[in-house]
């Protein structure tokens, strides 16, 4: 199964334009969106940065980033395309959905608590589902801002360690771009569309397992 992964637009459409080109032709069976489809923008906005891609006739999963204006998430919804608080199958494939980010000094428009985004995790996982979140697990690359600090949820990382899913696609951290492992999950941080940055992976549905992960700029 190959998936193509974004995540962070912010509005940028020239880009969203500039993939959905490169993506014209290819054997995909999912893109997923990890949030962040404007910057601070409202649904709208992210009408026409969705429109491009799902005239691609992928398949479409996203959820919302903590820079999504609140009328976003409705949108998604409406769309047959959200995730965020549940599960949806993909044939074959499981994706659970966590919008907005965690906690930040910056009081963005869409943040959850810990102890809410655990509640996500666990009234919709089932072994083997892939987990598409705005905001990393704490203590990887995706969770590590310019100076070294480490930002994600600590939550998600709890739960990554507990439940060992395959796959962890997300974004928020711009420079956080990049693959890593919590134990016998991958985690990808694909980088920000906005600056050029997706990602491809082939995973086995059956096997629930990545067998692997292309970094990639437009």
């Amino acid at each position: 199964m190959r998936l193509v992964v974004v995540t962070d637009v912010h509005g940028k459409l020239e880009k969203v334009r500039k993939l959905t080109k490169t993506l014209a032709g290819l054997e995909v069976d999912a893109l997923l969106i990890a949030g962040d489809l404007t910057h601070f923008g409202g649904a709208e906005q992210a009408k026409d940065i969705l429109h491009p891609l799902r005239n691609l006739g992928f398949p479409l999963l996203t959820v919302h980033g903590n820079c999504d204006g609140r009328d976003v998430p409705e949108l998604l919804d409406g769309l047959g395309i959200g995730v965020h608080g549940k599960r949806v199958d993909i044939n074959g494939l499981g994706v659970i959905g966590i919008g907005g980010s965690n906690q930040t000094p910056f009081h963005t428009v869409w943040e959850l608590t810990e102890d809410e985004i655990r509640g996500v995790l666990e009234r919709n996982y089932r072994p083997g589902d892939v987990i598409l979140s705005h905001v990393p697990p704490y203590g990887t690359i995706a969770d590590r801002v310019h100076l070294g600090r480490h930002v994600g949820s600590k939550a998600l990382r709890r739960f990554i360690e507990e439940h060992k899913p395959p796959l962890v696609v997300c974004g928020h951290i711009h420079e956080g771009k990049g693959e890593d492992r919590i134990g016998e999950t991958v985690v990808v941080n694909p980088g920000p569309l906005f600056r050029g940055y997706y990602a491809v992976i082939e995973f086995d549905e059956k096997e629930k397992k990545v067998r692997n992960v292309e970094l990639l700029r437009l």
